[in-house]
C-alpha cells in the first residue's frame, strides 16, 4: 500500500491510498457511515476528501433549482444526493455529489438499497468541481453507464453526455433529463444565488419555469 500526501492546501482534510483491496474499501465505507466524507475507489486507488463549505454550498444551490423545478412542473424524481454508487465487478465506487432518478424514477421506486448490476444508474448526476480529486472521477461516472453529467466549475455549469461508443462523455446543448431547459437561463438563475436573496431568486426561477414549453 502506498500514501499520497495531501496535495490540496485548501483542502487539508484529503487522502490518497494506493494498492487498496476491495474488501477495505468496503468496510471503509461501513465504519465512516454517514459522516460527511466522500470516498472514491478506482482499481485498488482509494482517495477520501472531506468537501470545504464552498463545494456544499454550490451542489445545494444546484440541488435547490432542479427539485423546485420538478415540484413545479409535476416531474416525478427521485433524488438520491450523495448516496454511495459502486460495482465490485468494475472495482469502481463513488459519491456524486448530487444525483437523481428521472426517467427511471418508477423503476427504482422506495427501493432502499440499489444494485447497480440489475438497478438502472441514476439518470442525472452533479458534480461541482471546487475541491479536486487526484483520481479522475469522469471514467467512474461513464463505467457505471450514468448518461447525464452537469459539472459546475469556475462558475460556468457545462452538460455532458455520455458516448458509450467510446465510454467517455461530451459536451452538450441541451439535457436528457430536461431536454426543456435552457440551460444557459438555468446557470444565470444559479449564479444569482450567490448575491440575491435566495427566496427571491427561487420564487422568480418558479416562474419562469412554468413558461416552458414541454
Amino acid at each position: 500500500m502506498t500514501i499520497a500526501a495531501p496535495s490540496h492546501p485548501d483542502s487539508p482534510q484529503h487522502l490518497r491510498l494506493d494498492g487498496i483491496s476491495w474488501e477495505f474499501y468496503e468496510r471503509l465505507l461501513e465504519e465512516l457511515n454517514d459522516r460527511p466524507i466522500q470516498v472514491t475507489f478506482d482499481n485498488g486507488s482509494l482517495e477520501i476528501i472531506a468537501p470545504l463549505p464552498p463545494h456544499e454550498i454550490w451542489k445545494k444551490r444546484v440541488a435547490m433549482l432542479v427539485e423546485c423545478m420538478a415540484i413545479e412542473l409535476d416531474i416525478d424524481i427521485r433524488p438520491l444526493g450523495s448516496t454511495t454508487f459502486k460495482r465490485e465487478d468494475l472495482e469502481k465506487g463513488f459519491e456524486p455529489d448530487e444525483c437523481y432518478y428521472i426517467q427511471h424514477a418508477d423503476a427504482i421506486g422506495n427501493k432502499q438499497e440499489l444494485d447497480l448490476t440489475i438497478d438502472p444508474p441514476p439518470d442525472l448526476s452533479v458534480e461541482v468541481d471546487i475541491t479536486r480529486w487526484s483520481i479522475p472521477r469522469q471514467p467512474i461516472y461513464a463505467a457505471l453507464g450514468i448518461p447525464e453529467l452537469w459539472r459546475f466549475e469556475n462558475r460556468r455549469l457545462t452538460v455532458l453526455h455520455l458516448d458509450a461508443g467510446i465510454a467517455q462523455y461530451v459536451r452538450a446543448t441541451s439535457s436528457l433529463a430536461f431536454p426543456f431547459l435552457p440551460i444557459a437561463e438555468f446557470e444565470k438563475f444559479l449564479l444569482r444565488l450567490e448575491k440575491e436573496s435566495q427566496t427571491k431568486v427561487l420564487r422568480e426561477f418558479r416562474d419562469w419555469v412554468k413558461t416552458l414549453p414541454m
